[in-house]
């Protein structure tokens, strides 16, 4: 079976693409792995830079029941702690709900899904050549949108495998009731940091980033948060009162911050298959959601445009994802390294000023301005 495009990956950047790409006209195929609706170890919190686009697409993000968020609260492993209002702010929504909310809009507009497993990509003669685990496909453009590492990766030979993946993700919803629901908090501890919001069902997703190192000395996920997680004052007077939902938390290992290759075998990789930001930054969710939207705008142009051939598409995509995220990237790199540095960390909160002046800057380097569909 032969499509324009077909996305591989079916998360925020993937269904932002089928849905752009098909209200343009483009036969689009989604082939993603796990049926709707899921959870997904993420932070769950969305910059309101890509509210406009959401809106744009035909989301309603009030009807989601997400929750506006205003505040920013950081706090070091000593319990030094900065609260914020946040210049541009956010909303709070699952991602459970969210990505199920897309696919259903992507349904809407004519996009096509098949929930398999990708296992194979090969670019020949001007056309790619895909093979799932249930059959064999062909397209002229494929986006790559399949999250950050899979089986997939190793097959393509990717470079970023060759670099140290020493981080875990952990996630659990819990029951908290006076948690603010217009706040997003970031709290550190020994190797790692984690983010507390609420999401549209009033639950709060406690999601954090351990390094491996840390966490292998302990038997669980219980016992690393009791030893470790918990030396932080904030997140242990969290865990001590909340009530977890999840019957397990969801966890993911070898999550890797290395660059990667924003084009590869011709192709167009977006959200954390380009680049992964570094989850105290809090906008992963709406970066992916944006390279979804830059990808299908070259895409569209690709078909739509006589003379504007596959080279030009993709060395557009590559300046324009560089100029738009690479900085971002650059920035959490260096806010990581200052977080997970108790004594650098107390320092500089130390002398700081608590002053909106001073933050604001810091967290507008890591985000970007709203944008249009």
């Amino acid at each position: 079976m032969q499509q324009n495009v077909i996305i591989v990956g079916g998360g925020l950047a993937g269904l932002t693409a089928s849905i752009l790409l098909s209200k343009a006209g483009i036969g689009v195929l989604v082939i993603e792995k796990n049926p709707y609706p899921n959870h997904k170890v993420c932070g769950e919190y969305v910059s309101n830079e890509v509210r406009p686009l959401l809106e744009g697409l035909g989301l309603d993000v009030k009807a989601l029941g997400a929750l506006d968020i205003k505040l920013f609260s950081l706090s070091t492993l000593t319990g030094k702690c900065i609260d914020v209002k946040l210049p541009l702010g956010g909303f709070g929504v699952s991602r459970y709900a969210l990505d199920n909310a897309l696919y259903h809009l992507a349904l809407e507009n004519g996009v096509e899904f098949a929930f398999e497993t990708v296992t194979d990509i090969v670019f020949e003669d001007d056309l790619f050549n895909i093979t799932s685990d249930n059959g064999h496909y062909q397209a002229s453009v494929v986006l790559g949108c399949y999250g950050k590492r899979s089986n997939l990766d190793k097959k393509l030979n990717r470079g970023f495998l060759k670099q140290q993946s020493p981080w875990l993700g952990v996630k659990c919803h819990y029951r908290l009731a006076d948690f603010p629901s217009d706040k997003v908090e970031l709290h550190s501890f020994y190797g790692g940091y984690g983010g507390l919001s609420k999401t549209e069902q009033g639950l709060v997703n406690f999601c954090y980033l351990a390094n491996y190192a840390s966490f292998k000395k302990y038997r669980n996920i219980a016992e690393f948060n009791r030893n470790i997680v918990s030396q932080n004052r904030y997140l242990k007077q969290f865990l001590e009162n909340a009530e977890p939902v999840f019957e397990k938390p969801l966890s993911i290992a070898q999550i890797s911050f290395a660059s990667k290759t924003i084009v590869e075998n011709h192709v167009l990789y977006c959200g954390d298959s380009a680049g992964l930001i570094h989850p105290l930054c809090g906008n992963g969710m709406a970066m992916a959601i944006h390279a979804g939207q830059i990808a299908s705008s070259y895409a569209i142009r690709f078909f739509a445009e006589k003379g504007y051939g596959r080279v030009d598409m993709e060395h557009d995509y590559i300046n324009l994802w560089k100029a738009t995220f690479a900085k971002r990237l650059r920035y959490g790199r260096y806010i990581q390294k200052l977080l997970l540095n108790p004594k650098l960390a107390d320092v500089i909160f130390s002398i700081i000023p608590k002053s909106q002046r001073i933050i604001n800057p810091i967290i507008q380097r890591t985000h970007g301005k709203p944008i249009l569909v």
